[in-house]
């Protein structure tokens, strides 16, 4: 559990500056054989990163050394599309944190939750004010502080609240999931079931 909890982030981002980016151009259907979640990040955004032959696409920003980053920020509507949860699992798999957009389709964004990436839905005019620092400078530093809900643009220390589902925020400080956050409670059953006279 403890190695899943997210109090604060601090890291740089790589920006994927498209709109409308569907669950097929996350992890293309023809990866989504296996049962486990390791492994596909490899296959995250393929289509866009690789050719036929398995050549990079050298000019897409994943191939591109100087992005890095726990971070990944996308243009409006991210994770439209298709329920799969594969989505989210390729994601994680890159070791990615945190996805960053404008819009998300509301599938993706509670798959995201179940696996512990944190998705940000932020306004377009600071959605273009990431974008624009990130191009600027790839070292550009993010902070992100799920406690106060905000993100912060460190180089210009312009700052933007999001929304979280209170449930959801608790299971990602403590690092729980579901199951986790039912065996959280167990003392307080405990008590409640030795308060009641039967």
């Amino acid at each position: 559990m403890s190695d899943k909890k997210f109090l604060k982030l601090t890291s740089t981002a790589v920006p994927v500056f498209i709109e409308n980016i569907d669950t097929d151009q996350i992890i293309p259907a023809r990866f989504l054989k296996a049962t486990t979640r390791e492994g596909f990040g490899n296959n995250l955004f393929r289509d866009w990163r690789y050719n036929s032959d398995g050549s990079e696409i050298k000019d897409f920003v994943l191939n591109n050394s100087l992005y890095k980053g726990e971070i990944l920020v996308a243009g409006k509507n991210f994770g439209c599309g298709s329920s799969r949860e594969h989505a989210a699992w390729a994601i994680a798999d890159a070791g990615f944190k945190v996805v960053i957009s404008s819009f998300f389709a509301d599938i993706f964004k509670n798959n995201a939750l179940n696996n512990f990436i944190l998705p940000i839905q932020v306004s377009d005019d600071f959605l273009a004010k990431i974008f624009d620092a990130v191009h600027k400078n790839n070292q550009t530093n993010f902070v992100i502080d799920l406690d106060l809900q905000s993100i912060t643009i460190v180089s210009t220390n312009e700052s933007e609240k999001f929304d979280i589902n209170p449930y959801k925020k608790t299971c990602l400080l403590n690092g729980y999931d579901d199951i986790d956050y039912l065996l959280s409670l167990k003392d307080n059953v405990i008590q409640y079931e030795k308060s009641k006279p039967y």
